[in-house]
């Protein structure tokens, strides 16, 4: 039997130059115009026609006075190289910028309730004015915030988050020390708050807040049972009971002041040692590099840092 003189089928992949150079014969119907395009000599560009000939088994190629004329397999694959191109180039195409001035994406921010009423108003009526079609969807602090974050469901976590393990970026806003509300009118309380005076005043109680838990450890740390009259879930309403009782509250300092702008009441450093903490914002590594995420990033540090902007921070890698 004789042999056949058929090359073998290859059933590599196909070099991305062989891909290339396929794409300009088919347009240009000429060696020698593709050697230039692809700025190499003719000879390189002829073995390189050689070798894509023998990967597809077909002279994909024929000279003919008209020029390099294509055979009906290379027809038949033009449409399918030329897709795979413009994907090959869509990839290496940088990203595209975010432009707030057109953007109309939902951006979804974690954060507690008493953010809802301290950092909320003022990171609104900024987004407003610089992405007036964007929208922001405020979501709670929870245990699925991680999960939110690595998702892409949320984009930002502004808060105290601290089980958030390695994977997550996290930059410094601003301190928080620990202050009590009373009424400016109270009648046992003036400038100060002893620590005697704290133990023996009614207070309300707020159950919610990642801080809640630094204030309930100091309390069973110094062995200090407050006579809790009221507990609520969070701070809605908390400046119409302080305004309106002689019950005092403890909590963290940026929104005891808010409250105490709202409502006329008096802002008493607290005379428990309660351990101060950090309001970070958070993010995953997966979107560290999105555009969007980016300008919602620089925008929260623009308004809020207190200090030199220092470099975000990233808990390790994620195994």
């Amino acid at each position: 039997m004789a042999k056949s003189t058929e090359p073998a089928p290859n059933a590599g992949l196909l070099d991305i130059k062989l891909l290339r150079l396929f794409e300009l014969l088919y347009s240009t119907r000429s060696v020698t115009r593709s050697a230039e395009q692809l700025g190499q000599s003719q000879p390189t560009v002829s073995i390189w026609l050689g070798k894509l000939r023998r990967q597809l088994n077909d002279p994909l190629f024929v000279r003919t006075p008209a020029g390099m004329q294509p055979t009906p397999r290379a027809d038949a694959l033009i449409a399918s190289a030329r897709d795979v191109l413009q994907a090959l180039r869509q990839m290496a195409a940088a990203p595209a910028a975010f432009d707030p001035a057109t953007a109309t994406r939902q951006f979804r921010i974690c954060m507690t309730d008493a953010s809802h009423i301290t950092l909320l108003p003022q990171l609104l009526a900024h987004v407003r004015a610089l992405a007036p079609a964007a929208r922001l969807l405020a979501a709670r602090i929870d245990s699925d915030t991680a999960r939110a974050l690595e998702s892409g469901e949320a984009d930002i976590a502004i808060g105290l988050v601290p089980w958030l393990e390695s994977g997550y970026y996290q930059q410094a806003l601003f301190p928080q020390d620990w202050v009590c509300l009373a009424n400016h009118t109270h009648p046992r309380i003036g400038n100060s708050l002893s620590l005697r005076a704290y133990k023996d005043e009614d207070h309300v109680a707020i159950s919610s807040g990642t801080g809640a838990q630094l204030l309930d450890d100091a309390l069973a740390r110094h062995r200090i049972e407050r006579r809790v009259m009221l507990e609520l879930p969070g701070f809605l309403g908390l400046a119409g009971i302080i305004s309106t009782t002689d019950l005092i509250a403890t909590l963290p300092r940026h929104i005891g002041e808010t409250l105490a702008n709202f409502a006329h009441l008096r802002v008493l450093d607290c005379p428990l040692p309660v351990p101060s903490f950090t309001v970070k914002q958070h993010w995953h590594a997966r979107y560290h590099e999105e555009a969007g995420n980016r300008w919602l990033r620089g925008v929260i540090a623009a308004l809020f840092m207190q200090t030199a902007r220092p470099p975000a921070s990233r808990r390790g890698k994620r195994a």
